[in-house]
């Protein structure tokens, strides 16, 4: 594969509030990397797709150079929108939109977080436009001037409430949202990663105190972390989302694993490493006689998406969640 092409890929880890017809999602990924004729979209690629019956909420991993990806992340939103009815979806994660959240992060060195944004709100406008009736909030650097970020937007239009009142949020782009498609985030930013431990209680209290205790927000919390916890399968899951943060690595976490770091237009990135995160919330249930049940990585860490992407990208395998497994890299 060309370094230029590898120079600017972009990955939109598109979150919809649908997982347990597994078909239905898969269409929608497929609107990603095919047009209206079924013709392939070059240089695009699915990646993975991640489905969580518990939450009924799917994140599909869409790569592609920044020229492409606008089309590609359109096409599938359009028809999520078409087969994703909110009015009758039930999920124990919060939720606001058919499709719940658009995030667009730079893979490569030529793209900057700007140039992402720039696609991001395009995508808003285009989907405005395309489905009547669909609304949008910005978030990260797509929310010009004040870059406010995914938690803080989140929290100003009522994500986090048990049955956020829809109709009377005011969008950043398009009418007051109906019920059925409801609300959807669209940003950009430095690669967020999605990270969930599962710890073996159903005490969801116990699991909101862990849950505040790596929270950046606390003294002694995690850089960059964001975090739920939610009843999941039986159990408590603590869902992690990683922002990446400016600057270089902090040092070794235990067990000498760096902080894995990244490049974005010369600035350097790091993020907190699962290892970590999951040794820190097996460390706190411990304290309360719990034990973990297992980690869950939602994708993939920024430095795996790229390689990812380049490979599939250079190999022309473009539903890749289905090949991943039998391909020899």
């Amino acid at each position: 594969m060309a370094s230029s092409l590898g120079s600017r890929l972009v990955a939109c880890l598109l979150n919809v509030s649908e997982a347990r017809s597994k078909d239905l999602v898969e269409t929608v990924a497929k609107a990603a990397l095919y047009d209206s004729k079924g013709v392939r979209r070059e240089g695009t690629a699915v990646l993975n797709i991640f489905n969580d019956l518990d939450y009924n909420r799917s994140v599909i991993t869409i790569v592609a150079s920044i020229d492409s990806i606008r089309e590609a992340v359109l096409s599938a939103c359009e028809r999520a929108c078409g087969l994703i009815d909110m009015r009758t979806h039930t999920g124990v994660h919060p939720c606001m939109g058919a499709v719940d959240l658009v995030p667009i992060y730079p893979l490569g060195e030529e793209v900057g977080v700007e140039d992402c944004a720039q696609e991001a709100r395009a995508v808003a406008q285009g989907l405005a436009e395309r489905v009547q009736g669909t609304s949008f909030f910005l978030f990260g650097w797509a929310d010009s001037p004040l870059q406010r970020g995914l938690a803080q937007r989140r929290k100003e239009m009522g994500w986090f409430k048990k049955t956020p009142d829809v109709p009377e949020i005011r969008p950043d782009v398009g009418p007051p949202p109906q019920k059925r498609f409801g609300l959807t985030g669209v940003g950009a930013s430095p690669y967020v990663m999605n990270c969930n431990v599962t710890i073996d209680t159903q005490d969801i209290t116990m699991g909101r105190s862990i849950a505040a205790a790596i929270r950046e927000s606390t003294p002694g919390g995690l850089p960059g972390v964001q975090v739920l916890a939610l009843p999941h399968e039986g159990a408590v899951e603590i869902a992690c989302n990683v922002e990446s943060v400016k600057g270089s690595p902090p040092g070794l976490v235990s067990g000498g694993e760096p902080w894995p770091s990244f490049f974005i237009s010369g600035q350097q990135y790091c993020h907190a490493p699962a290892s970590l995160i999951t040794a820190r919330v097996a460390e706190l249930a411990a304290r309360q006689g719990v034990g973990t049940k297992g980690t869950a990585l939602v994708g993939f860490s920024p430095r795996e998406c790229r390689g990812l992407a380049e490979f599939a990208l250079s190999q022309g395998v473009a539903e890749f969640w289905r090949e991943r497994r039998r391909i020899q890299m």
